[in-house]
């Protein structure tokens, strides 16, 4: 077995979501699930099958993000794993939708932040291990951390 990273790309302004699925029709669910929750967002999505003709099979509202989840998805190179990628949207505003679509089994990072995904290679193929998302804790956070971040949220329309 080999160990690897993939750097993903996110551009500026795209958030990104990987996940873990198990079927053919994962990109139609997957595209109806954030159509529906946020109907003015731009996405797009890709999925690795992982049986029969293996194939990356894609799906968005946007071609340029479309092709940003194909190459992503074709990155990481693991079957039965899926990438959205978003812009004009978050991934708090779908991701709920996206954990309640049925052939979903398990979100590895829904973010903005460099990601690099551990991949684990073997003679039959690859396989997710985890991702690394972001950089290290710099310290606790204090009073006026705490504030800030209360102050941010509700600046933002997210607590009151």
């Amino acid at each position: 077995m080999e160990l690897k990273t993939v750097p993903l790309e996110i551009p500026a302004g795209v958030n990104l979501i990987l996940g873990q699925t198990h079927f053919i029709k994962t990109v139609e669910d997957v595209y109806e699930a954030m159509a529906t929750a946020v109907p003015q967002m731009k996405f797009g999505i890709a999925f690795n099958e992982a049986s029969g003709p293996c194939l990356t099979r894609a799906d968005g509202n946007d071609d340029e993000l479309k092709q940003l989840a194909i190459r992503n998805a074709s990155a990481i190179g693991a079957g039965h794993i899926f990438v959205a990628v978003m812009r004009e949207g978050y991934p708090i505003n779908v991701l709920g939708r996206i954990k309640d679509v049925q052939e979903v089994c398990n979100i590895y990072c829904a973010t903005a932040n460099p990601v690099e995904v551990v991949v684990a290679e073997t003679e039959l193929g690859r396989g997710v291990m985890g991702v690394i998302d972001g950089s290290c804790p710099k310290g606790v956070e204090t009073a006026e951390d705490t504030e800030h971040r209360r102050a941010f949220l509700r600046m933002i329309g997210y607590k009151r």
